[in-house]
């Protein structure tokens, strides 16, 4: 991969959250280690030919796109707290308008063989 794809992509990144790219991101800056400039976000950037993520992404956009809703990916790891969620960038606004906070707190929650994580 040329090194400017990697860049442009971390460009995109950062302005999409209003910011900068790092300059010399990664281990070289002086600043952050972070692959952008914002204030109160550490942005790691990962540009690939294939992640595996991609393949559970696309079935489950495909599910999602049949019944006209957005897809949201939730990924968790087993005797890991919390999950992860994967949803395309176009759709953050739609997820943060959707997502109804409960109040569940997921330190209390208990790993697949009914332990505490904490």
């Amino acid at each position: 991969m040329h090194r400017n794809t990697w860049k442009s992509f971390e460009r995109t990144v950062a302005s999409f959250f209003g910011t900068e790219r790092t300059p010399l991101s990664g281990g070289n800056s002086k600043i952050t280690r972070s692959d952008t400039l914002h204030q109160s976000l550490f942005i790691e950037c990962k540009q690939r030919e294939f992640m595996a993520v991609w393949g559970l992404w696309e079935a489950t956009k495909a599910m999602a796109d049949k019944e006209h809703k957005v897809p949201v990916l939730a990924l968790k790891q087993n005797h890991k707290p919390g999950f992860l969620l994967c949803v395309h960038a176009n759709d953050l606004s739609t997820l943060s308008n959707a997502i109804e906070w409960t109040g569940v707190d997921l330190k209390d929650e208990q790993t697949t063989d009914g332990n505490n994580l904490e």
